[in-house]
């Protein structure tokens, strides 16, 4: 099963790189663009990283600071639910016993 996570994971954050990599380009070329509600939901899916790869990279909705709080909100919950994941909380049982 973690294969399989860790491929979607690989997946995703292609796709995310490649999809917020070719609206740079459609910006160059004053084309109609990949909506920010399409780049936010790849983010979201898990291909933050290479969503944020591609943005510092390319230079793609950088200075856009709507879009850049909403995709670091995203971050933020993706850090969260990855600490939660693989974060072992029983070892921590020590700290709520001496606090109460």
């Amino acid at each position: 099963m973690e294969k399989i996570i860790f491929a979607y994971f690989v997946l995703i954050n292609i796709v995310a790189f490649i999809v917020y990599g070719i609206d740079k380009l459609l910006a160059k070329s004053s084309k109609r663009r990949v909506s920010e509600n399409k780049l936010h939901t790849l983010a979201l899916l898990g291909g933050f990283f290479g969503a944020t790869l591609s943005m510092y990279l390319f230079k793609n909705k950088v200075r856009k600071s709507p879009f850049l709080t909403r995709h670091i909100e995203i971050i933020f919950l993706w850090v969260v639910a990855l600490v939660y994941y693989f974060f072992d909380f029983h070892t921590l049982t020590f700290i709520r016993s001496s606090l109460f």
